[in-house]
């Protein structure tokens, strides 16, 4: 049986805006949109603008359903005008069939003088009040857009149908409604982008501060198994809780923080420094040589990100090389260039950084952050060279 309301209306541009002339309805549609604004849950504002459009109407039932992002399903279903015992007996909430599933395949503006009568109706559960008069409007930030839900109102309190005039409200509040949905949804993102990004960083901190320590107190204590004199024994046991107590700190430090650590000495001072610290693990002092005023013409975040760079270059030297030489040179000018040699086993310079691991795909993605790059290639004589350089004169802008 055809529907006894008027033919549903199609968006055309050249078709004026349906009109709201009552001034008392233009105001408090106005403060009802502005709530958008406020710092209210999306659900409490939801519900906030069906009450608001349900009063503006003149309707006695008004409900609304916002699609999940995949557009297969009602993620959320609010109704107002409904007491507690309504609820109850109604139980469970709609799916998406009938003239709610209509409009949901066919976003437009909807009104119908008895909903019972129209051709998709699905009837109603056992328990659930009695509807006539309805009206629909999908919920969208433009025209031509996809709608994320739609707002339904139904039984127009004076009898009457739903006029020109309670379509305008409602679209007004469905526009508003798709605005607050819309910025949910691109929050969210926002946020499950950033903790991604935190992620990835906890995960590069970790390797790059507290791992290496880690696997340098793992050698540590293995020299101690070559040891014959116990005091000798006790002297590395001591170095090494001295060593898990620093270790500790860093993953304070990396989860708490989530920041590289930062050099308080100066560049050459943090080289050498680490140097000195990474010495043990590699079995011998590699050679360090600078060039260029590395401690005034390199920025701080430069530095720290260089710092980590060099520790895990010396880990990759101690750990994988087998090396019994390693030299390490630093120049400031143009660019910073940190170059690490070393004679031991070397790598495969057909694969790519990232096919090396997490260490080397680290040095490459620091190195690409700061507008530079990454690069190692084998020497003749055995042995590998890493290079890490990023211009300095865009990180001074």
């Amino acid at each position: 049986m055809p529907p006894t309301g008027p033919a549903r209306p199609r968006y055309d541009p050249s078709v004026p805006y349906k009109r709201v002339e009552d001034p008392s309805k233009l105001r408090r549609l106005l403060e009802a949109v502005m709530m958008i604004e406020a710092d209210l849950e999306l659900p409490v504002l939801l519900r906030h603008l069906v009450e608001e459009a349900r009063l503006l109407v003149g309707a006695r039932y008004g409900a609304l359903g916002v699609l999940n992002e995949e557009r297969t399903g009602l993620e959320q279903f609010l109704t107002v005008g409904l007491d507690l015992d309504e609820e109850r007996a109604i139980g469970a909430r709609p799916t998406g069939r009938g003239v709610l599933g209509l409009l949901i395949t066919d976003p437009t503006s909807l009104r119908l003088d008895d909903l019972g009568s129209h051709a998709e109706s699905y009837g109603f559960p056992p328990g659930h009040p009695p509807m006539t008069s309805f009206l629909g409007v999908p919920l969208r930030v433009r025209a031509g857009a996809e709608a994320y839900g739609n707002l339904y109102l139904t039984d127009k309190l004076s009898g009457e149908a739903f006029s020109d005039e309670d379509e305008a409200l409602a679209e007004a509040l469905a526009l508003a409604a798709g605005i607050a949905v819309e910025n949910t949804r691109l929050q969210e993102r926002v946020r499950l982008l950033s903790v991604s990004d935190d992620r990835e960083r906890i995960g590069r901190d970790l390797h790059d501060r507290v791992v290496q320590r880690l696997f340098a107190l793992g050698m540590g204590l293995q020299a101690t198994q070559r040891l014959s004199d116990l005091e000798q024994v006790r002297d590395q046991i001591d170095r090494a809780v001295d060593d898990v107590d620093a270790t500790i700190s860093e993953i304070r430090t990396t989860i708490f923080e989530l920041g590289d650590a930062t050099l308080t000495g100066g560049l050459r001072q943090g080289v050498l420094a680490l140097v000195n610290e990474m010495t043990p693990s590699l079995g011998t002092r590699p050679e360090v040589s600078f060039s260029g005023p590395v401690d005034s013409l390199v920025p701080q975040p430069v530095a720290d990100h260089l710092v980590a760079v060099l520790r895990e270059s010396l880990t990759n030297a101690a750990k994988h090389a087998h090396a019994t030489r390693v030299i390490v040179s630093l120049r400031a000018g143009d660019e910073l260039i940190l170059t690490v040699s070393d004679d031991g086993v070397g790598m495969d310079p057909a694969r790519t950084p990232d096919r090396h691991g997490l260490g080397l795909a680290n040095l490459a993605r620091r190195a690409e952050r700061l507008g530079g790059r990454f690069t190692f290639e084998p020497i003749p004589s055995g042995g590998t060279t890493l290079t890490w350089r990023v211009p300095l004169e865009d990180q001074a802008r």
